[in-house]
């Protein structure tokens, strides 16, 4: 089950390099667009969110880091990357927030009669996230739901056969980084969905057990620290000294290319 995940190759000029990563350069309409695009295909492909914490886990992690650029389609999700990008001198269009993402193409399956599976979180927390959404889109065809637990690899392979066998269109995992990543990257040609995407901690937002941050904190880049008051204890490590390497990774990059310039 470990094939190679078939993957589209992006149109010329859409993807950008940062930090080691490769992401591409879209829109929410045209991602919504791509997605749109693979589906109609029937082929398996996956889909990642990267911010500050993935591109440290990335610099870090060779694996994570491939699988991110095997990825047929990368957004980012976070403004300090996406300030990063513009004084990198690599602009992105816009911030493609991951909650944004899986809101829009859960409305949109109900719409389009897309299959939907959701896997990860508690079982309490993917239940209400299912009974929610095919209560919010009462056309929306729920293919499945899981929760993210599970133990040794002969369980984890039962998942995938029982993603598999839903036929699903749609694919959510709300598993933490790097695992929801290496999961589909292992398993996503074998499943054979059409959109494979990590949600991260998306179902929890979903359902109201976490509150998303005001809209003038999302545009300031303040959302990280909204989800710090809520979760302090939870995300001090991560946000404050964890992420801090980015500063790092972005001093670097930032160095590299006004030595090619000068070069």
């Amino acid at each position: 089950m470990n094939a190679q995940t078939t993957q589209a190759t992006p149109p010329d000029g859409d993807r950008i390099t940062l930090m080691g990563c490769q992401v591409d350069n879209l829109t929410m309409e045209e991602t919504l667009g791509r997605v749109e695009g693979f589906i109609g295909s029937g082929l398996p492909h996956q889909h990642v969110v990267v911010n500050v914490d993935k591109l440290v886990k990335a610099s870090r992690d060779p694996e994570l880091r491939q699988i991110i650029n095997d990825c047929a389609l990368v957004n980012v999700d976070g403004m300090p990357v996406v300030w990063a990008s513009r004084l990198l001198g690599k602009p992105l269009k816009e911030r493609v927030a991951g909650v944004d993402l899986f809101e829009a193409l859960m409305r949109r399956a109900g719409e389009k009669g897309w299959r939907v599976f959701l896997l990860g979180a508690r079982e309490e927390v993917v239940s209400k996230v299912a009974e929610t959404y095919t209560r919010k889109y009462p056309a929306l065809r729920l293919a499945g739901y899981r929760n993210g637990y599970w133990k040794g690899e002969e369980e984890e392979r039962t998942v995938a056969e029982q993603i598999r066998a839903s036929n699903a269109d749609l694919l959510f995992v709300a598993i933490s980084s790097p695992k929801k990543e290496q999961f589909l990257g292992k398993y996503q040609a074998h499943m054979r969905i059409p959109f494979a995407m990590g949600v991260g901690g998306t179902f929890d937002v979903a359902i109201g057990k976490v509150k998303r941050a005001p809209l003038w904190m999302q545009r300031s880049g303040l959302e990280w620290f909204y989800r710090f008051l809520q979760e302090p204890r939870r995300m001090f490590r991560r946000y404050f000294i964890e992420d801090m390497a980015f500063i790092g990774l972005f001093l670097k990059e930032a160095f590299k290319g006004r030595q090619v310039k000068q070069g």
